[in-house]
């Protein structure tokens, strides 16, 4: 029998010091703690040290200088749901210092794995504290979806039930939780705001109000719905991007410059150059013509493989003779975000992930919103297998795109629809997992000015999921299990398969320790007949307590495979799962 991975030997969280706050300076100051708020107790770190054992990867990719502009930060996540756990978890790994609020809808208990998503990703990346804000109670449909609650938790607090495992993600974190009512003047305090489950109308207030503010508070608005999610960025009208692509500045060497105008410049041909029209470049160590090495930033146009031409005349410049090096200048970018009530008819470019769907975000679009229009007139969602309740909803989604104008598509998809009001009661994990991800990086985007953020709504699907024969309306019915999520969009006969499935994994850290976590939501292998196995011959190191989610600093030392099973049981205790610590070679193909 597997120990639980939220009950360690000796406890990583005990201190004789009680946080209730922010340290500024590396001082205790106080702050104001609202009427609720349980404060989880941690050791005394210094935020302004970056471990560089542990944050070794984040350094690489984000740089000394994007993580000191993420110092610092206090984090509010209100509601815990899914998809808000997994964003704040990898945040926590990046040690923000920012100020975020992610803000749900208290009541509903629908989209519990969602907001779950985000809290977990903030705190992998870790900032400096997490507040989780919920005044709701933990439900059985969470269960299906939602890594950090159990079944005893059921009827407890959200976020009182969230705040202890959360902690153990990163004790260099703060993690408290918030109990009472999350009023809009809050949103003040933070740099960024989050909304996992709210109404449009809503939304678009709160939109507005971050919109105007100064300095701009930065708005994300993101849902799960079955197969189904979206995003909405609002960093402002004017927000920066320091660093576009996260790149090296690109560098060529030059074969030649021709006294012409325009100057026609060419490159050795043993590596493409990487350049693109409007680039600026600056020229050094060019022999002749000695006029470029002054320098003066140049735009460039006509960029090719292995050319380019500089809008200036060199005819009179000396004759170039050999050698020299063409550089390019990284340049900041200035995006004019639309608030949300004018982006929504207002819309541009939908960012695309799959071109085979390229028709697909409009109409996603109209969906979304027709979706609330369905819940704010019936307070509830549309019924999985109720066939009028899905002629509703197709019903306002061709009300709106008739009244839409040169906006107007020119087919709705009825089936589409039919199948996106279906399962839109539903937070299934995988997609609570892929849009955590998903936000948490806008969220490190819009606090740090690294990377360019999404602009500015982004929908997808995966109805190719979706079992391919019809099946009996009954089958979607709920029967008072873990996953009655699941069943309300696949059937209770893919749920049986998942269950007794047979399923082999290979290796067990980032992506192994995200998979099993998944796998024991989804109930795989948790049946009778089922039986999960999974290997490595791999043992944790620090490095891997950043992104390796499973793992504790508790369990350095120890094998990957045996921990990471045993956290998995934790999560779901049905889950058949064996732990092998051999190398998958031909040696050990009889094993």
């Amino acid at each position: 029998m597997f120990r639980s991975f939220t009950e360690p030997e000796e406890s990583a969280v005990n201190s004789d010091r009680s946080l209730s706050g922010s340290n500024n300076n590396n001082s205790n100051s106080e702050k104001e703690v609202d009427q609720g708020t349980y404060v989880m107790p941690v050791g005394d770190n210094n935020p302004q040290e970056i471990d560089e054992d542990l944050h070794s990867r984040q350094l690489a990719v984000y740089g000394r200088e994007t993580m000191r502009r993420l110092f610092g930060a206090d984090v509010l996540v209100s509601g815990m749901q899914g998809l808000g756990v997994e964003i704040v978890f990898d945040l926590e790994f990046l040690l923000i210092a920012c100020h975020i609020v992610i803000v749900v809808s208290s009541v509903d208990f629908r989209l519990v794995s969602c907001c779950l998503d985000i809290a977990k990703n903030l705190i992998l990346a870790g900032v400096k504290s997490v507040t989780l804000h919920d005044v709701g109670n933990v439900e059985l449909w969470d269960m299906s979806s939602n890594f950090v609650f159990s079944e005893n938790d059921v009827g407890k607090n959200r976020a009182l039930a969230s705040v202890a495992k959360l902690q153990e993600l990163n004790n260099a974190v703060v993690v408290q939780s918030l109990t009472s009512e999350l009023t809009k003047e809050k949103l003040a305090d933070f740099q960024a705001v989050v909304f996992t489950d709210i109404s449009l109308e809503k939304a678009i207030e709160y939109n507005d109000y971050c919109h105007s503010h100064e300095p701009t508070i930065a708005f994300i608005k993101t849902e799960v719905r079955g197969l189904f999610g979206s995003v909405f960025c609002d960093f402002g009208p004017e927000f920066t991007v320091f660093d576009v692509d996260g790149e090296e500045a690109h560098t060529g060497i030059i074969a030649s410059v021709s006294n012409d105008n325009p100057a026609l410049v060419s490159c050795v041909d043993d590596e493409r150059l990487e350049f693109q029209d409007g680039d600026l470049v600056v020229f050094s160590e060019v022999h002749g013509m000695k006029e470029l090495n002054d320098g003066k930033p140049r735009k460039i146009k006509n960029a090719s493989a292995y050319s380019f031409t500089l809008e200036e005349d060199t005819t009179n410049y000396g004759s170039y003779e050999k050698g020299g090096i063409v550089t390019q200048i990284k340049q900041q970018k200035v995006l004019n975000f639309k608030p949300l009530r004018e982006a929504l008819s207002d819309k541009g470019d939908f960012l695309l992930s799959d071109f085979a769907k390229f028709d697909r975000p409009p109409l996603l679009h109209l969906a979304f919103q027709a979706l609330d229009k369905f819940m704010s007139e019936l307070g509830r969602f549309p019924i999985p297998g109720v066939e009028d309740d899905a002629q509703k909803l197709i019903a306002i989604v061709t009300d709106m795109n008739d009244s839409s104008g040169d906006d107007k598509l020119d087919a709705i998809n009825p089936k589409l629809l039919r199948r996106f009001a279906f399962g839109s009661r539903a937070v299934l994990n995988p997609m609570a997992a892929m849009f955590g991800g998903i936000v948490g990086q806008e969220v490190l985007k819009a606090c740090s000015g690294k990377f360019h953020p999404l602009f500015q709504f982004f929908y997808f699907d995966s109805v190719e999921s979706l079992p391919s024969e019809q099946l009996d309306p009954d089958d979607f019915r709920p029967v008072n299990s873990r996953y009655d999520a699941q069943i309300s969009v696949f059937g209770r006969k893919l749920q049986k398969k998942l269950e007794d499935s047979q399923v082999f994994v290979v290796g067990c850290s980032a992506l192994g320790c995200e998979f099993l976590k998944n796998l024991a939501l989804m109930g795989v292998a948790c049946g009778k007949q089922g039986k999960l196995t999974i290997t490595d011959d791999d043992v944790i190191e620090k490095s891997n307590l950043s992104r390796q989610l499973l793992f504790r600093d508790w369990n350095i030392g120890q094998a990957k495979s045996t921990v990471a099973a045993s956290a998995a049981a934790s999560i779901n205790p049905s889950f058949n799962i064996e732990a092998l610590q051999n190398r998958v070679s031909p040696e050990t193909e009889n094993v």
